[in-house]
């Protein structure tokens, strides 16, 4: 049985996750602050799972997390905690700094010192800290070419300058102090428990509600979209079977462009939820001002990870973004608990 400390559990892709790991039998710790993103509403149904523990903190507490690391004695560490709005690190980048650079220093200072403290052979010979980032560090690519591991590293925005920061130091602490470490770095995510200003939950939300949908510019900026469930299937690969100091990159080799993903909901939701007072969603289409430093294209190239440990996609974007829609439009209920808070969701997550 695996003892995973998870940070950042509460939010998207790691509640995901550790419904995944619980799905395996495997032990959970979820370390989570519960920021504005972080909601125990996506664990609500394993809260009591005998396998499952939480604990409120921050990763900047090097003493909690040292506490956490002595008495749950995990075998892998998978550091989801992180801020990830770009158009918030544009206003308030020095929550990025905190919690994407700082943070991530604290986390590798206590794994540092946990892992050298290990007396047991099998388990230091085991121990792993995996740590989350994303394709946005490489920067911008043009109409052609892919990012894949050996890619320079040139971030745009405040988001993606601190991630890469924190991927910088991950490595360091691998090659300094010979800390067992894994990286990677995966492109845009989407699935159940996503929250609400991130672009597909948001079109969704202002499609129900008949808002304008405001996309960024001309809207042909392209993402590679992976569902969430294939994303956690990579990562316990990488944990289970990925080799210590090495990066996977991963994706859905799905490249979309953010007019066609926005024209997509629409012509779902005329099919499942038809508005009454409109002919089609895409009559709420408008295009506003661009945001600064607009990455035009991401693309994933992740055939290293599919040779070496044999892992694939398993759901298209047609039948995930099917899928994902209909869990927002069977769970409204979770949706506007977070918005009755009063979030600002004027900008776009995408």
């Amino acid at each position: 049985m695996n003892r995973i400390l998870v940070t950042g559990g509460a939010g998207f892709i790691g509640s995901n996750f550790i419904h995944y790991c619980l799905n395996k039998n495997d032990k959970v710790l979820n370390f989570d602050i519960l920021t504005y993103a972080g909601n125990l509403d996506n664990l609500k149904n394993i809260e009591n799972n005998d396998n499952y523990t939480f604990v409120k903190g921050n990763i900047c507490d090097k003493k909690l997390l040292d506490e956490c690391l002595d008495n749950f004695q995990p075998n892998f560490i998978v550091n989801f905690a992180a801020e990830s709005h770009v158009d918030r690190s544009i206003d308030r980048p020095e929550n990025f700094i905190n919690t994407n650079v700082i943070g991530t220093y604290q986390l590798l200072s206590s794994c540092l010192q946990y892992y050298s403290n290990i007396n047991d052979d099998s388990h230091k010979s085991k121990f792993i800290l995996l740590h989350i980032s994303t394709d946005e560090v490489y920067g911008s690519l043009g109409e052609k070419g892919c990012f894949n591991e050996n890619s320079s590293y040139n971030p745009n925005s405040p988001y993606s300058a601190s991630k890469a920061s924190s991927d910088h130091l991950v490595n360091a602490w691998f090659k300094t102090y010979g800390l067992p470490t894994i990286l990677t770095n995966c492109s845009n995510n989407y699935g159940p428990y996503q929250f609400p200003e991130k672009l597909i939950p948001h079109m969704v939300q202002r499609c129900l509600e008949e808002k304008t949908l405001p996309i960024y510019g001309n809207g042909k900026n392209i993402r590679d979209w992976i569902y969430v469930t294939d994303h956690c299937e990579a990562l316990y690969q990488v944990l289970n079977k990925g080799s210590r100091g090495n990066n996977y990159i991963i994706g859905g080799d799905e490249e979309k462009s953010n007019i066609e993903v926005v024209q997509m909901i629409c012509k779902i939701l005329d099919t499942l939820r038809p508005s009454k007072n409109l002919k089609t969603y895409e009559n709420l289409i408008e295009f506003v001002k661009d945001r600064p430093g607009h990455d035009y294209r991401y693309a994933i190239d992740c055939s290293k990870i599919k040779k070496e440990l044999k892992w694939s996609q398993k759901v298209s974007f047609d039948e995930g973004l099917l899928k994902t829609i209909n869990w927002y439009l069977k769970n409204l209920e979770w949706t506007n608990k977070i918005i009755n808070k009063k979030y600002s969701f004027d900008r776009l997550g995408i």
